[in-house]
């Protein structure tokens, strides 16, 4: 057994490859007739978001690595260039079925449903009409056209902005062709309502970009149009930032999110049926090759028929709405401090509510008796309930600490702003720390009692975002045990001073402790099986990228654990392969909420040993990253969290199996009952559920 070369290159799956199989499933959700429509068009946007981020920091990072002739492999044996090629082609087939499923799927349905997306062709006089109205009205003062030729070089076009490629020449003169571009205001609505038509009898929208193209000649009098496309550029947007020479860690990020927008191009999105001569400009302007041109047979960006889905009277066309319920243990409980005195509390959102964990911080922030609030935040909605509960506190002269990651992607906007809203209302904020993310979930409120001071503990496994927490599942402990407060009092005091990695009570953190308690408990397993003892592990989580966590899984297996993985995104392991890995399974359920809990269930004997964490086995989270993993020690809570994992495995709906070559299938069902393990989950939190 020792022999076995768990490193091989053929025995993993490029991280890459693996996440555009993951986009493909939410693709297929786009696809599945059995979704309402609108579920089925916000798919779709997601797919295309999805891709809009990929490319702009992975394809961009591996990007990076090729100019500057970095040719290692990664360790499914791929160099960056080989990368790039096969990011291509599988690209290229995911956007084709993307504009497919657009085209002559959910085009036809929305008109079925009275709702029409129409081209410049299909307007009738009076909505030409309008649309000329419009333009002159609102579109045209805003338009800013933009030429190029010997004396004005290619304008910077801004990333991920939707323009129009114009070529123009003198009327009744043979001169040279002229370049031009005009952006697509992003401050006008993508879609412009017209007025109905005898043909078109219900509600009808234009795009933006095909009435500027309707009109477009009145933005360059005495020059004739000879061709005029859509384009859309994608740059990149993999920020580096040098932490330990960034004396203010606040300006450099705002410098460097100013970067983002001007990044190397690294895609261009055309019409299909762009001119020739307007693509070479193009793709010589931005120095851009073939196999990154996506010439698609659609409107480009399809992130903008979102809006769509917010309209009125089309209740049918979405989800059946479902309300989160107060977890059972808090229901005709006012006192939520009282409770988890009396015990643990579980919560599994979005099937319970995120309110109890809001109300915690909001009656901390307004009990006299409670000194301070110390909490680490990483994503959180744009009118935070739980940062303006954290300024009340500091208000009313309470100690409050808040690490607020201001590095979290695309969220450093947001939290900037909140960071510097929280120091005015007197909040001790740290901005993070050098080197590392903080993504752990965790808030302790200190709180005065009559038997001396009692510290309560909230751990999740997703952000304090009361918005996405209607979304995401994830999980979070109430718990006021003392090993678990002296766990959380060291692990702030670490983040707000110089002290060293604690020994812990309860918790584990990384970078420091994480990854080594894993393989540990991987390594236990597998040592129980060698001794013929009950050995098996489950782990649910959001990707699994770790090689040495796949190679520590691969020898458990090999020594024969049975091991069950629930991986919704990216999975570079490769199951099923004969003396390696023929013991470890691969589901992904990709739904109707996005699934966000990070779960580890062992086997240890019989004893059942069951933790919740922040972290998805990654190098980034386990080598960069604060994060923690926590035990489960109520066994009523433990049993709860092992019913949701066999219901996810033993889901035939939503769920898809990995099999070695890196493509996902639906689940065979062989005479199985049909489960959606997040349909059966809603019933169980309103009570509906039926034997």
């Amino acid at each position: 057994m020792d022999r076995l070369d768990f490193n091989d290159p053929a025995h993993y799956i490029n991280r890459e490859l693996s996440w555009l199989e993951f986009n493909d499933r939410v693709l297929e959700e786009a696809k599945d007739k059995g979704n309402p429509l609108f579920e089925r068009l916000k798919f779709l946007s997601i797919t295309g978001s999805n891709l809009d981020e990929f490319f702009m920091i992975r394809v961009g990072s591996i990007k990076d690595q090729h100019r500057a002739g970095f040719n290692r492999a990664d360790f499914a044996g791929l160099t960056p260039k080989k990368q790039l090629t096969l990011i291509s082609l599988r690209a290229h087939d995911l956007v084709e079925t993307l504009y497919s499923t657009w085209t002559k799927s959910l085009l036809p349905l929305l008109r079925k449903n009275g709702l029409y997306v129409l081209s410049e062709k299909d307007l009738s006089e009076k909505q030409r009409s309008f649309a000329k109205e419009y333009f002159d009205g609102t579109a045209f003062p805003v338009l800013t056209p933009m030429a190029m030729d010997q004396s004005r070089r290619f304008p910077l076009i801004l990333n991920l902005s939707l323009n129009i490629a114009v070529l123009l020449k003198k009327k009744d003169e043979a001169d040279e062709h002229v370049f031009a571009t005009v952006q697509v205001p992003s401050v006008l609505p993508r879609l412009v309502e017209v007025p109905r038509s005898d043909e078109h009898p219900g509600r009808c929208f234009l795009p933006l970009e095909d009435l500027l193209l309707a009109f477009l000649h009145r933005l360059f009098p005495g020059r004739e149009i000879v061709a005029a496309h859509p384009y859309r550029i994608t740059r990149n947007a993999d920020l580096t930032l040098e932490e330990e020479e960034a004396q203010d860690l606040l300006i450099e990020i705002e410098k460097s999110l100013k970067k983002r927008r001007w990044g190397m191009a690294v895609r261009l999105e055309v019409h299909h049926a762009m001119d020739e001569k307007l693509l070479a400009t193009l793709k010589e302007a931005l120095e851009i090759h073939s196999e990154d041109i996506y010439a698609v047979k659609g409107p480009l960006d399809v992130t903008g028929f979102l809006s769509l889905c917010s309209l009125p009277a089309f209740e049918s066309l979405h989800y059946r709405p479902f309300e989160p319920q107060t977890p059972r243990a808090l229901v005709g409980r006012d006192d939520l401090f009282e409770v988890i005195r009396e015990k643990d509390v579980f919560l599994h959102h979005p099937y319970d509510s995120f309110d109890p964990v809001v109300e915690f911080i909001r009656r901390a922030a307004a009990d006299p008796d409670v000194l301070a609030i110390k909490q680490t935040l990483y994503r959180v909605s744009g009118d935070s309930p739980v940062v303006k509960a954290l300024a009340l506190a500091a208000e009313a002269k309470k100690q409050v600490m808040v690490l607020l990651e201001v590095k979290a992607r695309f969220d450093e906007e947001n939290n900037i702003f909140w960071a510097k809203r929280l120091e005015q209302a007197g909040c001790h904020v740290i901005y993070g720390l050098v080197g590392l993310k903080t993504h752990c979930k965790i808030t302790l409120v200190v709180r005065r009692e009559e038997t001396g001071i009692q510290r309560y503990v909230h751990l999740g496994t997703g952000n304090y975002n009361d918005i996405t927490a209607r979304v995401y599942t994830d999980m979070g402990l109430f718990t006021c045990k003392e090993p678990f407060g002296a766990d959380a009092s060291s692990l702030f005091n670490m983040l707000s001073g110089y002290s060293e990695g604690p020994q812990w009570n309860r918790l584990e953190a990384a970078p420091n402790g994480l990854r080594k308690r894993f393989l540990e408990l991987i390594e236990a397993e597998r040592q129980n099986a060698l001794a013929g003892r009950p050995a098996s592990l489950t782990a649910k989580m959001n990707s699994l990228v770790d090689q040495e966590s796949i190679a520590a899984l691969y020898r458990a297996s090999a020594a024969g654990v049975k091991i069950r993985l629930v991986i919704r995104g990216i999975c570079c392991l490769r199951p099923g392969i004969k003396g390696i890995s023929e013991n470890i399974e691969v589901v992904s359920i990709v739904g109707r909420f996005l699934e966000h809990s990070r779960i580890l269930h062992f086997c240890s004997g019989g004893t059942d040993a069951v933790y919740l964490t922040s972290a998805d086995l990654m190098p980034r989270n386990l080598d960069r990253r604060v994060e923690l993993m926590y035990p489960i020690e109520d066994e009523s809570i433990k049993e709860t969290i092992l019913g949701v994992l066999d219901l996810e495995w033993n889901d035939t709906v939503k769920a898809r199996q990995l099999d070695a070559t890196g493509r996902y299938h639906r689940v065979e069902r062989h005479g199985k009952a049909r489960l959606d393990s997040q349909a059966v989950l809603c019933e169980r939190a309103l009570g509906m559920e039926t034997e």
